[in-house]
């Protein structure tokens, strides 16, 4: 199987990797040519980095891991190479001038796709790269989840067909860990850290009922699994960029939390779910 990777910075990189140990021949598409490198992890032999989209045309299946700054500019770009493969949307978050969620924005750009799929779970890049256990929900059409599992056997992959469910809780997750890493300095007690935490993730989970979100996908990797991950750790970039900010510091790195909260309040607001606790954190942080 041949398999193409659309982005390498560190999770697309990771994925890539994963994708080639797990059988596929890999055509990671970057940019610039550049990669992410792992300390101790050596590049499959049959991984090809190519800034060249015409490479993708052949593939079977088509990954997509770019920041959602750029997912829209990117299926724009790719979209003359494109050949009814299966795509899975591998990019956690919503476009900041639209609040349009990735499978929407694949919609508008590549009306022809009819088989794609969402995958959202804990995944650190670096220790996918390292093959440590990793786990992964996986929502999609059936062909783009049957082509998924075949592509990333290396993980462990809970399949659903709740798309909109795995994409709100990527893009919950996010805002939660900001706001939990911004509190870890600014609350004053862990009661208060506690319940603030519990009231937003409660919002996001009222946002995705309402939007036709299945309850038990917020229960599954790609909700409670990586919301763990992402709220509790200093390796997230989410957490760590609460944390800068509350100290008065600018974020490091692809934050994606900081346009998820804006993002979720806007969807919320046209849905008519309120979210105070994320109105009231998006205004602390000065977002």
């Amino acid at each position: 199987m041949k398999v193409s990777v659309i982005g390498a910075g560190a999770w697309g990189t990771a994925l890539a990797i994963a994708s080639a140990r797990g059988g596929a021949d890999v055509i990671l598409w970057s940019y610039d040519n550049e990669y992410k490198h792992f300390d101790g992890v050596q590049m499959p032999s049959n991984i090809t980095v190519t800034p060249d989209m015409a490479q993708m045309r052949e593939c079977d299946a088509w990954l997509i891991v770019t920041p959602a700054a750029f997912f829209r500019e990117t299926l724009r770009r790719a979209r003359e190479f494109y050949a009814s493969q299966p795509i899975i949307i591998c990019t956690k978050g919503a476009e900041s001038a639209t609040g349009a969620f990735t499978s929407e924005m694949l919609h508008d750009e590549l009306p022809e796709c009819k088989d794609f799929g969402v995958l959202s779970g804990p995944q650190f890049a670096a220790e996918v790269a390292s093959g440590i256990d990793t786990g992964s929900t996986l929502s999609g059409t059936p062909r783009a989840v049957s082509i998924g599992k075949q592509i990333l056997n290396k993980l462990y992959i809970e399949e659903s067909d709740d798309i909109i469910g795995a994409e709100i809780c990527g893009m919950g997750k996010n805002a939660v860990a900001l706001i939990c890493g911004y509190n870890s300095v600014a609350c004053r007690g862990e009661n208060d850290r506690a319940m603030l935490f519990t009231r937003a993730w409660n919002e996001v989970v009222d946002l995705g009922l309402a939007s036709g979100a299945k309850m038990r996908t917020f229960l599954r990797l790609c909700g409670i699994g990586d919301l763990f991950l992402s709220a509790t750790s200093t390796t997230s970039r989410n957490y760590s960029g609460g944390v800068s900010i509350a100290r008065g510091l600018p974020p490091t790195g692809t934050v994606e939390g900081l346009f998820a909260i804006s993002g979720l309040i806007s969807r919320a607001t046209s849905l008519r779910v309120p979210t105070p606790v994320l109105c009231e954190m998006r205004d602390k942080m000065g977002l």
